[in-house]
């Protein structure tokens, strides 16, 4: 599918401006829910990076699973840079066992990649990547997946990174829809700093096979509440940072029930995973977050 609009409408009815691309199509509408919100809990392994390599490693994510089911979650978000390598099927199909026994869904995994690279080569081995990745996610039975856009390359510009990005994710989507996957497209950084950035890509690729894969942290413009409240309709997941970094300021504590509202009135409806990336340690500071979020998502 090739689309030559540079704008689009978002869900607010702003304009936005569009890398420049081929053909046409109709612009994807945000994404269809019943009436009402809904929040599922999880937690995103990275919470727990600290201990899951390196020096301070002293657990797995078995353990991992051990300690979202201890603290009551739903969900726990698999992400892939953990997993045991060589990562066998058995492998990650006793790492479904175990989740299901505890009481857990995997809530989502990960891709790290690139879709700013040139066609040819370069998006083969992206490709290569995203393959493998939504195998594991299938055999986990993990119905989404993160994967980032990246940033413009020494001499392309933003327009044409886009571009590429677009055509890539299409492709990629391709890939996820035979696997009945969806794919998550992340604010971070790069072509996807903005939520303009995010929802013209989105609107682009125009499958029901991507989304926005939420990050309440990773905003930097001036008034990241705002950027949270234009992506929060295309959201398909969302993962829940404890602090913000407005542009020009300081970070600071994130207003979570603030976060929370802009999600109800999207009628959000799905899972809320804790990414944990703030200094105290993740083992006092996860339980703390999370007690503090499922009493504002009970509250009435």
């Amino acid at each position: 599918m090739k689309i030559s609009r540079r704008g689009f409408i978002s869900g607010g009815g702003a304009v936005i401006a569009a890398a420049a691309l081929q053909g046409s199509a109709r612009a994807m509408a945000p994404v269809e829910r019943v009436k009402g919100s809904r929040f599922k809990l999880s937690c995103a392994a990275y919470s727990y990076r600290k201990y899951l390599t390196g020096a301070s490693k002293d657990m797995d994510l078995f353990r991992f699973l051990e300690l979202c089911a201890e603290m009551g979650l739903d969900g726990a978000e698999l992400t892939s840079y953990y997993f045991e390598e060589p990562t066998t099927p058995q492998y990650l199909r006793n790492l479904k066992r175990r989740a299901f026994l505890l009481g857990l869904d995997v809530s989502g995994t990960a891709i790290r990649n690139d879709f700013c690279v040139a066609a040819g080569e370069p998006r083969r081995k992206q490709m290569d990547e995203v393959r493998m990745r939504i195998d594991q996610a299938a055999e986990l039975g993990a119905p989404v997946i993160r994967v980032f856009g990246g940033s413009a390359p020494k001499g392309v510009t933003e327009e044409d990174a886009i571009k590429r990005c677009i055509e890539a994710l299409q492709e990629a989507c391709g890939i996820a829809g035979e696997r009945g996957i969806i794919l998550g497209l992340e604010n971070h950084g790069g072509i996807t700093s903005t939520a303009e950035q995010l929802v013209t890509i989105v609107k682009g690729v125009n499958s029901p096979w991507v989304g926005i894969n939420l990050d309440t942290g990773n905003f930097r413009g001036a008034d990241p509440y705002k950027e949270i409240e234009m992506a929060a309709p295309y959201a398909v997941t969302v993962q829940v940072k404890t602090e913000i970094t407005p542009a020009g300021g300081q970070k600071m504590e994130a207003d979570l029930g603030r976060e929370l509202d802009i999600l109800r009135g999207a009628g959000y409806r799905g899972y809320v995973a804790l990414e944990y990336e703030a200094q105290e340690d993740p083992k006092t500071a996860v339980p703390k977050h999370l007690a503090q979020l499922r009493a504002l998502i009970d509250q009435p």
